[in-house]
């Protein structure tokens, strides 16, 4: 049985580089589960890595959006290559709500990670990415709430390319992963009404042990853990980037009672919402 990955974070808001070397990349040799978000844009070369325990080779062109959660791991390089690359942390995603931000193309992110631009696009990626670096590196960086704003506008632009641009082709997947993945997409489509195990695996057609013992191996982590990451994401998000009450909140998630839903805020985060909301 898969133990859970590392976690790796970073130790500011948002951080761009024009230029990512293989020094920097090492630090992904081992496999990782991601706190933050990435964005990286291959400009020259090849390296194989593994997204969400699939091997991907990525090329030139290819623009990558690893999401909170993703397992990551750098293999190596067949020859010379170049990155660009922007990350947001943990404490930046909090006041994003990531599901809401990329409505149509979330479920599809986590299935294709990776796109391929053509060159125009790409150029456009490149400089912006460039500029970021500028901003992030000048006399004023970013502060927590710009660095939201550059996230959301970053997630909409996200959002048109996966209407238009080829998704890179995957490796064929094991039943375990089918099954996970498959997962994944129906707890994105039905986090805000429905947060038993037994209501996915009926879904599924497969028995609740079944799914169960799957997500476990393939993840480290058990269903009612990614259920509920899914919900805190879209909980966490509200209550630090709106003014709705927490029996708002509460009622659009689709809990009973604001106390039904501060005592599994609690559960989770080890804190009371409106606690979490203030610090």
């Amino acid at each position: 049985m898969r133990t859970d990955f590392p976690q790796v974070d970073l130790p500011v808001d948002i951080i761009a580089w024009s230029e990512v070397t293989e020094e920097i990349l090492n630090i992904y040799k081992q496999a990782c589960r991601l706190k933050a978000c990435i964005f990286a844009l291959c400009r020259e070369g090849t390296i194989t890595v593994s997204i969400n325990l699939m091997e991907t080779e990525v090329k030139q062109g290819d623009f990558i959006i690893l999401l909170p959660g993703s397992i990551i791991q750098f293999y190596g390089q067949k020859e010379k290559f170049k990155l660009s690359f922007v990350g947001f942390s943990s404490h930046c995603l909090t006041g994003v709500n990531l599901i809401q931000s990329a409505p149509s193309s979330f479920t599809t992110i986590l299935e294709y990670p990776v796109l391929n631009l053509n060159d125009t696009l790409s150029s456009y990626v490149k400089d912006y990415f460039a500029l970021l670096d500028r901003v992030t590196t000048g006399p004023y960086p970013p502060d927590t709430r710009m660095a939201q704003q550059i996230l959301t506008n970053l997630l909409y632009v996200v959002e048109k390319l996966y209407g238009t641009c080829p998704k890179t082709e995957k490796r064929p997947q094991n039943r375990k992963e089918e099954i996970y993945r498959k997962f994944i997409q129906l707890v994105i489509e039905n986090y805000m009404h429905e947060r038993h195990a037994q209501f996915y695996a009926n879904c599924m057609g497969i028995s609740l042990q079944h799914l169960s013992t799957t997500v476990k191996q393939v993840t480290g982590k058990n269903v009612l853990d990614i259920i509920a990451n899914v919900v805190l994401i879209d909980a966490k998000a509200k209550l630090k980037s709106t003014d709705m009450t927490v029996q708002e909140i509460a009622y659009s998630l689709n809990f009973p009672s604001a106390s039904f839903f501060g005592k599994y805020f609690k559960r989770y985060m080890g804190i009371k919402p409106l606690d979490y909301r203030h610090a």
